[in-house]
């Protein structure tokens, strides 16, 4: 009897408790099932084993960046592939998640990976990061370096240095990383190493005997960057004796475990059973696993400094508001002994456009789809608002066009959403009479033409730095079309024989009425765009309605330069005619700029032929008879209301 009760007198007793050396004190603890459960004693492998006895002098963190299309998640292969993480000839670009990123083939979201390299009989943890080529993801290639230590700049031998190439020096370089450049493609038939080398010797003062040239897709030479990174770029810094330290770098949900948090430790150690808090929210959770990516979520027993992985709580962390991506968290009873860490730079949305449910039944399930999203992508800013035309929806704000695509693309491929999507639009800053400054997300809230004569001072446009480089070539047809989207040149620059920088101050309303696609078309795809927010400035925009029988549609309206006005407007009515059905009464669709309309179509109504009755009758008949018809429809017109169908909308609103 004594040796069946045993287990149950003994989980109640007085016990020494000390947390990573914040301090000791004598706590009354009771042992529960949940906290049994996430501290049970795992069977240690052979990889841990090999990670445990990796003194963190010989930790290396480490990211690739490039330009889009430059070789990055393809490289990633080759080094997992050749420190053993995966089996050679597997799936191509493994890294690259998300269905959007392998439909699109670029890279979405920074992924992380841990590798062991054995280098000169010794064993070395390397950490990597894949992050995305396109300058509307800075903010993922920014966070990426909050967690490494240096990176490879890669740049492709028969492209030569493009123009995030450039922007990617700058923040690498701003943030004290040690770069190890890096030429790709140099088997292709039009590789030029030589011409990529001089370039990134001009431009970055990279010397070119520090280069690794390399071929990506065949492995010619890639068995040299892993010894290069080692002696280039230095151990990270951190203590595993002292109180935990820990940085929130990113995170994601599931189904099953809650928010799972990537995590980089900068001081301490974390385990399974730990009572960790947040800096930022005061919040306190249990751990329930600890691992690193290892390329899938593989558990270890504990994370030390040093180390980037995942940890999840138990139970589980529930609410995505919860996890703030730059939180520091630490040991319950080290907060005062723990500085926090600065964290990151919030980035500013330059692009918004409203989101609706097709069905209003779905808005439910709309909202923890997006919800669920902005958890994994902390750059998208939500906030709730209503159409009269459409129902309740949102106002969402992405970095860049592409940004806002592929955010569309996985509401609909991740969680099945039937959504509406308005044209991209970008803030607008309105200065009143009294020195008030207001920034207008929403078109909807631009003050009307009666307002502005009497209280508004001035209206000004956000206005960003491009830079375009390009064959030279093509330079006459690209300066006639930044020229023709209101642009104003800065710089011009050969930085070799035949390739351009060019630099101009464009509006961003012109940029995200997809410029980049134009670039693109005019130049045959060879030129690239990076660009960087300057100021905003005075200029002459108004807003553009949509009126339908007198009544402006508030979810169509939009901000625009007066001298597009009238060719916007025309466009509109010509387009929305097409998708709006025809009534029993006259139809009227305008676009208005204030009270003065700058187009116009009619939809005719449907009309009973009154005089089919009639053989030989008198013309002063027949006059009666559509006289009377018309007053009909006068007063059918003063009745009615026009219904418009979602999927006139959907048309309406479609690329």
């Amino acid at each position: 009897m004594r040796s069946c009760l045993s287990p149950f007198v003994n989980t109640h007793r007085l016990v020494k408790f000390t947390a990573s050396g914040c301090g000791t004190q004598l706590k009354r603890t009771f042992a529960s099932s949940g906290l049994r459960r996430a501290s049970a004693t795992r069977v240690v492998g052979d990889l841990e084993r090999r990670i445990a006895a990796i003194p963190l002098d010989r930790f290396r963190n480490f990211c690739i960046v490039a330009h889009v299309d430059h070789g990055k998640s393809t490289l990633s292969d080759r080094l997992l592939e050749l420190t053993g993480t995966i089996a050679p000839g597997g799936n191509k670009q493994i890294l690259d998640r998300l269905d959007v990123e392998r439909e699109r083939g670029i890279t979405v979201k920074a992924q992380t990976c841990s590798m062991i390299y054995n280098h000169k009989g010794q064993d070395y943890l390397l950490h990597l990061v894949d992050t995305p080529g396109h300058v509307d993801f800075r903010a993922e290639v920014s966070r990426s370096y909050a967690s490494c230590g240096g990176a490879l700049l890669l740049v492709d031998a028969s492209q030569g240095v493009q123009a995030q190439t450039v922007a990617n020096f700058y923040l690498a370089f701003s943030q004290g990383l040690q770069l190890v450049p890096v030429i790709n493609k140099i088997d292709l038939p039009s590789a030029d190493p030589p011409r990529a080398l001089t370039q990134m010797q001009s431009t970055f003062e990279l010397e070119p005997e520090n280069a690794v040239l390399v071929s990506a897709k065949t492995g010619l030479n890639v068995e040299s960057i892993l010894p290069t990174v080692i002696e280039k770029i230095p151990a990270p810094i951190g203590d595993h004796l002292k109180p935990l330290r820990i940085l929130l770098v990113d995170s994601w949900y599931s189904t099953y475990k809650g928010v799972i948090l990537l995590v980089r430790i900068f001081d301490g150690q974390i385990k399974a059973g730990d009572q960790v808090v947040s800096f930022a929210t005061g919040l306190k959770y249990h751990v329930g696993e600890v691992g690193i990516m290892y390329p899938n979520q593989t558990p270890q027993t504990l994370l030390r400094a040093g180390q980037v992985g995942y940890i999840y709580f138990n139970p589980g962390m529930k609410r995505s508001q919860e996890a703030k991506v730059g939180d520091t968290y630490t040991s319950v009873g080290c907060e005062s002994v723990v500085e926090p860490l600065p964290g990151f730079e919030e980035p500013k949305s330059m692009v918004f456009v409203a989101a609706f449910p097709v069905d209003q039944g779905d808005y439910g399930h709309l909202e923890d789809s997006i919800n669920q999203l902005t958890l994994n992508d902390r750059s998208v800013t939500v906030h709730k608002e209503s159409s009269e035309a459409l129902g309740g929806g949102w106002r969402l704000g992405f970095l860049g066009t592409l940004h806002c695509s592929v955010f569309e693309d996985r509401l609909r491929q991740e969680h099945g959403a039937s959504i509406i999507i308005t044209p991209p639009t970008v803030p607008f800053k309105v200065i009143w009479d009294d020195g008030k400054e207001d920034i207008i997300k929403n078109p909807a809230d631009f003050p009307e033409k009666d307002q502005m004569l009497n209280r508004v001072a001035e209206l000004q446009e956000p206005y960003v730095v491009a830079t375009i480089t390009l064959p030279e070539e093509y330079l006459g047809k690209v300066i006639e079309l930044c020229e023709g989207n209101r642009g104003e040149q800065k710089e011009l620059q050969f930085f070799t024989a035949t390739q351009v920088i060019l630099k101009y101050e464009l509006p961003m309303a012109q940029l995200v009425d997809d410029f980049f696609g134009k670039l693109k078309g005019v130049t045959k795809g060879y030129a690239s765009l990076d660009y960087e927010e300057a100021a905003y400035r005075k200029s002459n925009i108004t807003k553009l309605q949509l009126v339908v029988n007198k009544i402006p549609v508030d979810a169509v309206a939009r901000v625009v330069h007066a001298s597009q006005a009238e060719r916007l407007g025309r466009q509109w009515v010509t387009k929305f005619k097409e998708h709006v059905s025809r009534q029993m009464f006259e139809v009227v669709i305008q676009a208005a700029v204030g009270r003065r309309v700058v187009a116009r179509e009619t939809i005719k109504p449907f009309r009973k032929d009154v005089l089919s009755k009639l053989h030989a009758s008198d013309v002063s008949r027949r006059r009666k008879l559509l006289e009377a018809q018309k007053e009909g429809r006068k007063r059918l017109r003063a009745v009615g209301n026009i219904t418009i169908d979602h999927k006139a909308f959907q048309n309406f609103l479609a690329k």
